[in-house]
């Protein structure tokens, strides 16, 4: 294990335990008043993904390597235990045991597949179990796209039927990102090698150009609600949350084009 095993550790860590911690909120925003037992359980995890949270910030990035795998392993473990709870709460939305509930089946099922993602990176850096760089760039790109995808779809749901233009603008969106995870997948399915190089720097320039429309219009939407500028059901902290994740899949994508041309991140971005 290495420094930068630490580095990635803490940074896979720091955003996605605040990003289980939304999770729990939003779940438990969408129960209903009688189902005290979910609540409960909501509640729970949040105040243990705000721990991991804090502790995570709390570590240096000089930290002992073995420490961060001990880490790794505990943070697993609640991971995929708010996996497991994002399924039985989609299984029971599924099969109408919570009627009247405002958790989409969609957005459970999003939440639980963000949940498994992490896991999976969690595993993957501790046993030190990296693709190749072309199935890695496919990958990714096949999850966050669907991710983005689902984001659109929810946004265009939650904000008031009168907000005509946003509303297109969502559905657009949508459709945009529909339109690219099934490009994603079918390169998948051909699984290019690394000599195919424009051929995967030009899929992540055509991704980074509509993730950085979609995320600029998230920005938009989240200042305007945060404002009460524009009429919508959407958690002001749901409207930041789908923006940072946007975000992420940018510094992501720009991690790529920098390993694919040998350029730094901060050239690219730039």
């Amino acid at each position: 294990m290495s420094d930068a095993f630490v580095v990635r550790s803490l940074e896979e860590i720091r955003f996605w335990s605040r990003i289980m911690k939304e999770h729990s909120l939003f779940l438990r925003l969408g129960f209903r008043c009688e189902d005290t037992q979910l609540i409960n359980e909501a509640n729970q995890f949040y105040s243990v993904f705000e721990n991991i949270e804090n502790r995570a910030n709390a570590y240096t990035f000089g930290t002992d390597p073995s420490a961060i795998v001990r880490f790794n392993q505990e943070v697993h473990t609640a991971v995929s235990l708010i996996w497991a709870f994002k399924r039985k709460v989609l299984g029971l939305i599924l099969t109408c045991q919570l009627p009247g509930a405002n958790n989409f089946p969609l957005l459970v099922d999003h939440v639980s597949r963000e949940a498994n993602y992490f896991r999976n990176r969690l595993e993957e850096l501790n046993q030190g179990r990296l693709e190749p760089l072309p199935d890695s760039i496919i990958d990714e790109n096949v999850f966050f796209l669907r991710i983005m995808a689902d984001h659109a779809k929810f946004i265009s749901h939650l904000l008031d039927p009168s907000e005509r233009k946003l509303v297109e603008q969502a559905n657009n969106f949508s459709q945009e990102f529909d339109q690219l995870l099934f490009q994603a997948r079918d390169l998948d399915s051909m699984r290019p090698q690394s000599q195919t190089v424009p051929l995967l720097d030009q899929f992540l320039d055509q991704n980074r150009v509509s993730v950085k429309s979609l995320r600029d219009f998230k920005k938009t939407a989240r200042d305007l609600i945060e404002a009460c500028k524009i009429k919508s059901i959407i958690h002001p902290l749901l409207a930041d949350h789908v923006f940072r994740e946007a975000e992420h899949f940018l510094v992501i994508i720009d991690m790529f084009e920098s390993s694919l041309t040998g350029k730094p991140v901060q050239a690219i971005i730039q």
